[in-house]
């Protein structure tokens, strides 16, 4: 095996410690032919479609990108902004907010982020931290619960540039963070803030709230894979916190693909069978997701919408996602800070160097 080739470092920037945020990923642009390059690298993953290459990649190829290249490219040009993709612009203001309030804490840390699939991408990133002088990295996955299909992919696209390298940082990994105190305070503080600007739904005239997560294969629960129990975790501390019964609140599993039976109930049959019921208004947020993206903007925020309006609902409401909220910046900080210690965060930063 050939290593990457390395030009030595000069001391004064050496010894450094990093951050690094890993995000799923996003298309570079709302066009058929970069959705299908963003879908062909994605699904073409043995963490997310866990069939065998030879039987799949024939039917990714000539029938799935195709249609879906051509489908999911109106969906994100419905979603896009002048600043580009919506996960590309919170993630960098989420690595923004979380580089200024370590540094204004005195950690004289790198920050970064990079993406799972697609730009900019965990190896090359890894890259620049290296020659920024990092010499110990934490990955922090903006996944709170833990699956194979997302946490554990990223760290083995991590592992697979380590294996390239012939003078490997140190790493540390964050697994989970789905019960964690200040990420369960920032989801109440997000939902609080949006009912304060909203108002708060009617929960004794039969408003309700669902609690929507990105779904995965039913079979992935089967063999062992903490997704399903993480979420209902994180859901539970939610309602608790906001002092929600099952009946007033709802948990559901959004973003089925193929025909595979997955982690129930869904989130679209769930806002019809509500709407349909004579429910007035329905509050949808997505803990799971910490920027808002395709799957919370288009999916949550208009296909599921008309779904619930057709049934009969009259009000729906779709809560952002904690983005760069001042409590959730402040909830990275302490979740970073905790998987930071025992690394030297807060030494004089060297001559000339810059965090």
């Amino acid at each position: 095996m050939r290593f990457d080739l390395e030009r030595p470092l000069q001391s004064a920037v050496a010894h450094r410690v990093a951050v690094l945020l890993i995000n799923l990923g996003t298309p570079d642009a709302p066009t058929p032919a970069a959705v299908r390059r963003y879908l062909a690298q994605f699904l073409s993953d043995p963490r997310v479609v866990e069939i065998p290459a030879a039987v799949w990649q024939p039917v990714l190829r000539t029938l799935i990108l195709p249609s879906r290249g051509r489908s999911s490219a109106k969906k994100y040009a419905a979603v896009w902004t002048p600043e580009g993709s919506p996960l590309r612009v919170h993630t960098q203001k989420q690595t923004d907010g979380l580089r200024q309030l370590l540094h204004a804490n005195d950690y004289t840390v790198l920050v970064d982020h990079a993406m799972r699939y697609g730009t900019p991408d965990i190896p090359a990133m890894l890259n620049q931290l290296k020659l920024s002088g990092a010499e110990r990295v934490l990955l922090m996955p903006m996944y709170p619960q833990y699956s194979a299909s997302t946490t554990a992919t990223a760290f083995d696209a991590a592992f697979a540039a380590l294996a390239r390298m012939r003078n490997q940082p140190e790493v540390r990994t964050v697994r989970s963070y789905h019960d964690h105190p200040s990420y369960i305070a920032a989801l109440v503080a997000q939902v609080r803030h949006y009912w304060d600007a909203h108002g708060r739904p009617d929960f004794a005239a039969g408003d309700r709230v669902v609690l929507s997560f990105h779904g995965v294969p039913r079979r992935t629960l089967d063999l062992g894979d903490p997704y399903h129990d993480q979420c209902q975790q994180t859901a539970a501390l939610l309602m608790h916190a906001l002092e929600l019964t099952p009946v007033e609140c709802r948990v559901t599993f959004q973003s089925r693909f193929g025909r595979a039976q997955w982690l129930q109930p869904y989130t679209a049959p769930t806002l019809k069978e509500l709407g349909g019921a004579g429910v007035r208004r329905v509050d949808v947020f997505c803990p799971g997701f910490t920027a808002d993206c395709l799957e919370t903007i288009e999916e949550i925020g208009m296909e599921v919408r008309d779904e619930f309006v057709r049934a009969g609902g009259k009000e729906f409401h779709r809560i952002p996602c904690l983005n760069a909220a001042p409590a959730w910046i402040a909830a990275l900080g302490e979740i970073v800070a905790q998987n930071l210690q025992g690394w030297p965060v807060q030494a004089a930063a060297p001559t000339g160097a810059t965090a």
